[in-house]
């Protein structure tokens, strides 16, 4: 791993600002390989050397990954004029960390948001190539048959010429379970209206095989390290390791 400079290597690690990590590393509380480091342009590997702050191991992480259960009325974006933005529920100490969303829900959906600073991940997530599968809780007014599970398996072409890729619909207590391969504007709510089903609500519950946890609450989110790797199909993560 490339060498970093200190003080953004204890910024990263605690969720703080640059100059609040050099007072930290000025006041003595940080040593690298045993020895304490006084200066912030200290330049490190922290795959190599041993770092500790207040004789604490030091995990460096380049990568963040956070779930969210995001609630109804909020943009899947980082910034609006006008709209309450996902960013709008994080804490301050995660608002530096230049998180966004990979992928987007409606506004009015709900469920599964994974939010990242790794571009090469939120690229693999949202690519039809990829074919990870986002899965669906539907509320929606009629019922399934057998040829709306048929069209749907088929690819289906929108009113407005978009061809979608094959889906899967599964009819369940209180609505269906749709799994798309993709992420056309409003899919689900459209794929739904197409075959008479209008959809009442929309909650997103797993992507690949990271699944919504159950514990948080709308507008709750966690941390996650390993599990983030569960996204993959083919469990391919060794370019997205997080270094610990």
């Amino acid at each position: 791993m490339p060498k970093l400079r200190l003080d953004k290597i204890i910024a990263d690690h605690l969720s703080c600002t640059r100059n609040r990590a050099a007072e930290i590393i000025k006041n003595g509380r940080v040593s690298v390989g045993g020895a304490a480091v006084v200066s912030r342009a200290e330049l490190v590997d922290p795959s190599a050397d041993n770092i500790t702050l207040d004789k604490e191991p030091v995990k460096y992480r380049a990568f963040r990954y956070f779930m969210l259960n995001k609630p109804r009325g909020y943009l899947s974006a980082t910034t609006d004029k006008r709209e309450r933005t996902v960013l709008d529920l994080l804490d301050i100490e995660h608002l530096r960390l230049g998180l966004f969303p990979a992928g987007r829900l409606d506004k009015d959906a709900e469920g599964l948001l994974l939010l990242t600073n790794d571009g090469a991940l939120a690229h693999k997530i949202m690519s039809p190539g990829s074919k990870i599968g986002k899965r669906y809780f539907a509320e929606y007014h009629g019922d399934i048959t057998s040829e709306d599970i048929i069209a749907f398996s088929e690819g289906m072409v929108l009113a407005d010429g978009s061809k979608c890729l094959p889906a899967v619909i599964e009819p369940v207590s209180g609505g269906a379970i749709v799994t798309l391969f993709e992420g056309k504007y409003h899919q689900v709510k459209r794929m739904m209206a197409a075959i008479g089903k209008p959809v009442k609500r929309l909650i997103r519950i797993s992507i690949g095989g990271l699944e919504l946890d159950s514990n948080l609450a709308p507008g709750q989110y966690r941390e996650l390290e390993e599990e983030v790797f569960h996204i993959f199909n083919d469990l391919e993560t060794k370019k997205h390791k997080i270094t610990k």
